[in-house]
């Protein structure tokens, strides 16, 4: 029974005008081994159950003063009742009025005149429904807890193994990357030469031919119509044009690798970030790039004469990375409510500025977007570890707080973000020179 596996018997609180209907139904109450609280009226009731902490509420719906549909609003309007379940009891049979009760918060009902075998049937299963409900909250609020903080421990440990010296190990491999292009891509584009070579030759031939034999056979005509040789005469020129120019993309993508991954976690060396910024924004060009969505997303560079600065810069450039691609995520999710239309009519922008400040040996780099802007609540939290407004899967919360240690602890200099929903975003960073 209920009353064996828990410390204390239950309380079950009766509410009803009617002293006999109190009567009846705390008899059978007490056989069943619980204990019985009563209550005449709805002010009483619910004062009764603030100060008892009844497990259980049998309320009659047609009382004097406050019914039974008002005492049971006020009891689910109050914290320190709301969670007690409520049975009415009324010798109403019409739906709606069941309907209502529900509504407002009641769990059962029993209808007057009651069988005792019913009330107790229904009383057993609430009262084991109830003690469930809150064993399984308080199992769940333990699990939660514990959960809660092997996450936190697991997210810090994450941070800073993402941000230790291991990292040079993928530094060296996007690298590798980079150098490895340059073999097939110098290979492509030294025999792309000669085949121009070739091609231009066997085309100089053919108009060669055409000149001396103006008059060739039928197999001849015949293959010439059939390779149509006037369409290909004029496009092979352009099929090798852009070849050149997918060869020339790839130099530089292969470029871009290199400079973006320096492979420099040991000690500072002196870099000079334009640079950086330059091939973090080359990796990033096909997400810049308009679709059928949107227009392409303009970025402006303002650049000031800067030196060289002592610094690791594979993280620097990790630090543009995340902070230019966040601004295309929000882009990307802004857009979706817009047409082609509303974005080219105010373009997508990304600007980037850089500054010096000689007296104070620093220089700025100012990353700005006209994206949709954060509210306060969020901005608050953007360098958290772990925090992220993007869709599960799409973020791990750990891009501008890495950044944060980066330009911080790493570099001793600041980062902070200034951002107005629906105007844009700014970050700016100061390093020492």
């Amino acid at each position: 029974m209920m009353t064996n596996s828990l410390l204390k018997p239950m309380h079950i609180l009766l509410v009803d005008d009617n002293p006999n209907n109190l009567k009846v139904l705390s008899e059978a109450i007490q056989g069943c081994g619980w204990k019985a609280l009563m209550a005449t009226d709805g002010e009483s009731a619910i004062e009764q159950t603030e100060y008892a902490h009844p497990d259980l509420i049998l309320l009659d719906v047609m009382m004097p003063g406050l019914d039974g549909f008002e005492t049971c609003r006020r009891l689910k309007a109050n914290p320190l009742t709301q969670t007690t379940p409520v049975i009415f009891m009324t010798a109403l049979s019409d739906a709606t009025d069941k309907v209502k009760g529900l509504e407002i918060g009641a769990v059962d009902y029993i209808t007057k005149p009651f069988q005792q075998e019913e009330v107790i049937a229904r009383l057993k299963l609430h009262l084991k429904i109830s003690h469930l409900t809150r064993t399984l909250e308080q199992r769940v609020e333990e699990r939660t807890a514990q959960l809660s903080q092997s996450l936190q421990q697991l997210k810090q440990t994450q941070l800073q193994l993402i941000q230790s010296e291991k990292m040079s190990t993928l530094g060296q491999l996007v690298a590798g990357i980079g150098h490895e292009i340059n073999n097939p891509v110098g290979f492509i584009g030294g025999n792309r030469s000669h085949i121009e070579q070739y091609v231009n030759n066997l085309l100089r031939l053919v108009h060669l031919y055409q000149e001396k034999l103006p008059h060739p056979d039928a197999d001849i005509e015949e293959l010439v119509e059939e390779i149509d040789l006037a369409y290909l005469t004029e496009d092979l020129p352009k099929l090798l044009a852009s070849m050149a120019q997918g060869i020339d993309r790839l130099k530089e993508i292969s470029l871009s690798l290199r400079t973006f991954a320096r492979s420099d976690m040991s000690s500072k060396v002196e870099y000079q970030i334009h640079e950086g910024i330059n091939s973090t924004l080359m990796l990033l060009k096909h997400r810049l790039k308009g679709n059928g969505d949107r227009p392409k997303i303009q970025v402006i560079t303002k650049y000031a004469e800067l030196p060289p600065i002592a610094c690791y810069p594979g993280q620097l450039n990790q630090v543009f990375m995340n902070i230019i691609a966040n601004a295309i995520d929000a882009f990307d999710e802004f857009d979706r409510s817009h047409s082609y239309q509303q974005i080219a009519a105010d373009p997508n922008t990304i600007t980037i500025t850089t500054s010096i400040e000689p007296h104070e040996g620093t220089v700025s780099i100012c990353i700005q977007d006209n994206g949709p802007g954060m509210i306060p609540e969020v901005q608050a939290r953007i360098f958290e570890p772990s925090f992220t407004t993007k869709p599960v899967g799409k973020g791990t919360g750990l891009g501008l707080a890495i950044s944060y240690q980066i330009i911080v602890d790493k570099h001793n200099g600041q980062i902070n973000c200034l951002s107005i929903p629906g105007k844009g975003t700014t970050f700016m960073m100061i390093l020492p020179i």
